[in-house]
């Protein structure tokens, strides 16, 4: 992280595109194909616009309360620290976790296409699962500067091979018979459409990592808004190519087979075994430098809640020179990254994230005049970020009932828990 106050504007962008470029894309692709079908850019567009919005109500909300809390101190500014603010805080926390597990399963999955440990694929998922789990809690441990080091180098690398793909992949589209795989007879239904793309938000929420890093920006009025919009819109342009690329590369069946590792295998047609190998490693950086950076940030994210009386304050003690958040943080992805599919972990980190976004769009309506924001700009990323979720909680319910009842268990849970902590810290 380069020194206080010396954050310029590209600095800023890399934050935004690594946060949301990171194991995300890697871990949701097949997901959103298997969903979306031939209109799988299409749900990424929709997702896409989503994020849009709701970068501008955190680009106003930045400039007013520059914070390293971020979202935490923007979602207490909208109301207070009681117990809604409090519970919504938490499902941040619990969010960050599930991004965790999402990231994690994706490693597992790439893992054993490169090397099998066992021979038996799904006892080697889980041994990635919790080999690099573990391996980025003892860097987190060691040295915050080499989880820098290894997040700048993971950003170059990452964004090189991708572009690479875009670039191969345009050229060998042409004379490829499964383009046709994108007309709009192969769509889903706008609904379907919708819910696909809400299923797989989770690969934008990482924008939001750059209002934690707007108190050391240079220049904010100028570099603020600009670097959000930059970020999102960089990302929104690079996974709708992405996705075109992968449904006009490979017929259905074989995305539904390789769903899990879809973007290493959408990569054979273009460049044979090796373009399969390339894409699978950086998928492998890809996530584990995204386990890394959001490692820090989830134990951050429960130290700060702890100092804000809205966790229990035995959450600031520190363990081994780090708060103790990040062990548990650790504790709870190796559970839910090894005992939840992955299909249930992106419908929570979605449902959690669209919810959060709902509550900060609102605030900056509320405060909008005090932020100089457009109140209908603000009211509309609000409503269409509680739509999105409303859509996503019903749609899921069908297809994906275990996932939907983890995602209501999980936010119901965070509001009961900082409802019995309230009482019982006040019980006046």
């Amino acid at each position: 992280m380069p020194n206080s106050k010396n954050i310029k504007l590209k600095d800023a962008i890399a934050i935004g595109i690594g946060g949301m470029v990171g194991g995300g894309i890697f871990a949701v692709l097949g997901l959103a194909v298997s969903l979306a079908k031939g209109g799988t850019p299409v749900a990424f567009l929709f997702a896409g616009i989503i994020a849009l919005f709701t970068a501008y109500a955190y680009a106003k909300l930045s400039l007013k309360y520059p914070d390293r809390g971020g979202t935490v101190r923007f979602i207490n500014e909208g109301f207070g620290k009681g117990v809604f603010s409090g519970g919504i805080n938490n499902v941040l926390w619990v969010s960050y976790i599930i991004m965790l597990s999402l990231y994690a399963s994706a490693f597992g999955s790439y893992g054993p296409e490169l090397f099998s440990a066992t021979g038996d694929k799904t006892l080697d998922t889980h041994i990635y699962i919790t080999f690099v789990v573990l391996l980025a809690t003892v860097i987190n441990y060691y040295s915050l500067k080499v989880v820098g080091k290894i997040e700048s180098a993971a950003v170059f690398i990452k964004l090189f091979i991708l572009l690479a793909f875009i670039g191969l992949g345009i050229y060998g589209l042409f004379g490829n018979e499964n383009i046709s795989q994108l007309n709009p007879s192969n769509w889903e239904a706008p609904l379907q459409l919708l819910a696909g793309g809400m299923v797989i938000f989770v690969a934008y929420e990482g924008f939001e990592l750059i209002a934690n890093a707007v108190p050391d920006m240079d220049n904010p009025e100028k570099t603020v808004t600009k670097a959000y919009f930059i970020s999102v819109g960089f990302v929104v342009l690079l996974y709708i190519l992405i996705a075109m690329i992968t449904v006009g590369s490979l017929n259905f069946d074989a995305i539904a087979k390789a769903k899990d590792y879809v973007l290493a295998e959408a990569s054979k047609p273009l460049i044979g075994q090796i373009g399969f190998t390339v894409m699978t490693v950086a998928a492998l950086i890809s996530t584990f430098s995204a386990i890394n950076a959001t490692l820090y940030g989830g134990s951050r994210v429960s130290y700060e809640l702890a100092e804000d009386d809205e966790l229990p304050h035995e959450f600031t003690f520190q363990l081994w020179n780090k708060p103790v958040g990040l062990l548990i943080t650790v504790v709870l992805t190796l559970l839910i990254a090894n005992f939840v599919n992955l299909e249930s972990i992106s419908t929570s980190g979605s449902a959690g994230f669209l919810l959060i976004f709902a509550i900060v769009n609102y605030t900056a309506f509320k405060k909008a005049e005090i932020l100089n924001a457009n109140k209908i700009i603000t009211l509309l990323g609000a409503i269409l970020c509680s739509v999105a979720f409303v859509v996503l909680i019903v749609q899921q319910f069908n297809e994906n009932r275990m996932g939907v009842l983890i995602s209501l268990g999980i936010i119901i849970l965070c509001f009961i828990g900082e409802y019995i902590f309230k009482k019982t810290k006040n019980p006046s």
